[in-house]
């Protein structure tokens, strides 16, 4: 669905139908931690670069709302965590590449190797 800040998530959503006025961001909704949700969040939210960037279906994200200096400014602190594993993603735009069950990367890095041939020049 698309935010307020105009990008597509899927952990926002919005039901304005029939007299309903329901605006929330189910990722920072289940984080006890976080601070409570506002539209004006969407703006400065990683969230839909990451899910544009990497489609990895076992990585999952949390986000976390803090207030900053005074209560003046907020951060949108995003971590990802493998669902298999339970590990925590170090980049999750890249997502988790040393993955031994990724067929595709694998592919891919034999593809690789036999081009790193020299030219036929």
């Amino acid at each position: 669905m698309q935010t307020p800040a105009g990008k597509e998530c899927r952990h926002y959503y919005q039901d304005f139908h029939r007299g309903r006025n329901i605006q929330e961001c189910r990722l920072a909704k289940v984080n006890p931690a976080s601070e409570r949700w506002h539209p004006n969040d969407c703006s400065k939210c990683p969230v839909p670069d990451i899910l544009l960037a990497n489609a990895d279906p076992n990585m999952e994200l949390k986000l976390t709302i803090k207030r900053g200096f005074l209560g003046f400014t907020r951060t949108l602190d995003v971590k990802a965590f493998d669902k298999r594993s339970g590990d925590p993603i170090a980049d999750p735009y890249v997502g988790n590449l040393n993955r031994e069950d990724n067929p595709g990367l694998e592919i891919f890095r034999r593809a690789l190797e036999d081009n790193d041939g020299p030219s036929p020049d």
